[in-house]
């Protein structure tokens, strides 16, 4: 399965690494499961330097004390906490006091305390603020099958025609490995493919484009249920 470094080392900073997993190893269904719609988030500022590094991004505030969760992009989620100062878009350094893991089943989001913030409306204000680093703070990925999150999210997915297939808008994983989350061209529910060499061949990160090997039926909506099935 892909690699998830951990720690703020020299293999961290939301690097993905692609495996050699076999598409046959992939149980069916499971890997390509489409999406149901979700309401469209505002749009995200851009970076005001194209050097720096996605690490995390803010969301709704948790509790009253000025608690506010966190999607973190790090190998390990965990580690976002240990890059000591971080910059939003708008030219604001804020630094996290503190990250525990977030209830619920995905590991990448916790629940985050912000040196300075205190109580429930400065928790909310910080909503959709995104987080970055230099990326001369970070080691480079140490080969060719290693690339930072960041870097993947927003690239364009081709087959090995030169179609497009989709826009990467995340890269998730639910604790069995890497995936690549993306968007059919002329928008509608997105749809996961595991982030292997098997389906995920070339990776051109320079002009942000990957190859994709990807079924057919990507981006079909799910059928019935057969009237034996006991889910």
């Amino acid at each position: 399965m892909a690699r998830r470094p951990a720690g703020p080392t020299s293999r961290d900073g939301g690097r993905r690494g692609r495996t050699s997993s076999a598409i046959g190893k992939i149980a069916p269904g499971a890997a390509t499961s489409p999406k149901a719609p979700a309401p469209k988030p505002a749009p995200r500022p851009a970076p005001p330097d194209p050097n720096l590094v996605l690490l995390g991004e803010f969301g709704r505030a948790h509790g009253l004390t000025g608690e506010v969760r966190l999607k973190s992009y790090t190998g390990d989620p965990q580690a976002i906490a240990g890059y000591g100062t971080l910059q939003t878009a708008d030219g604001r350094t804020l630094t996290l006091a503190d990250v525990r893991p977030a209830p619920g089943p995905s590991p990448d989001m916790l629940i985050a305390r912000v040196k300075g913030v205190s109580g429930r409306s400065a928790a909310e204000a910080l909503n959709r603020v995104a987080l970055y680093v230099p990326r001369d703070r970070l080691a480079a990925p140490e080969d060719d099958d290693e690339v930072y999150a960041a870097d993947l999210i927003g690239a364009a997915a081709v087959d090995e025609a030169g179609t497009l297939v989709g826009t990467i808008v995340a890269v998730p994983n639910y604790g069995g490995g890497d995936l690549l989350e993306l968007r059919p061209p002329n928008g509608g529910a997105t749809a996961l493919l595991p982030f292997t060499k098997a389906f995920v061949p070339v990776l051109d990160v320079a002009q942000r484009r990957v190859t994709v090997v990807a079924p057919e039926d990507l981006f079909a909506a799910p059928g019935e249920k057969p009237a034996d099935d006991p889910g």
